[in-house]
């Protein structure tokens, strides 16, 4: 798995969301997850959001992901 895949699944799967991963060993991966859905969402419900555009990649080609989920406003400030 690569960083730009992943990156790929996320925004299309939230539109209109912008991401930027990393992780260099192709299983563990960290993202910056920025979208308008994400308003008025606590943490785990954003988690959930993001997790499910990976859907069963998850747990078995991506064996962790670490996310940080912003709206636009809280990626601003």
């Amino acid at each position: 798995m690569d960083t730009e895949t992943i990156k790929n699944l996320i925004e299309c799967g939230l539109p209109g969301a912008t991401a930027q991963v990393n992780g260099a060993d192709g299983v563990h991966f960290e993202a910056v997850v920025i979208a308008d859905v994400f308003a008025g969402k606590l943490p785990l419900a954003r988690h959930r959001l993001v997790y499910a555009t990976l859907g069963e990649l998850m747990g078995g080609e991506i064996h962790a992901l670490s996310l940080k989920t912003l709206t636009p406003h809280e990626a601003a400030r």
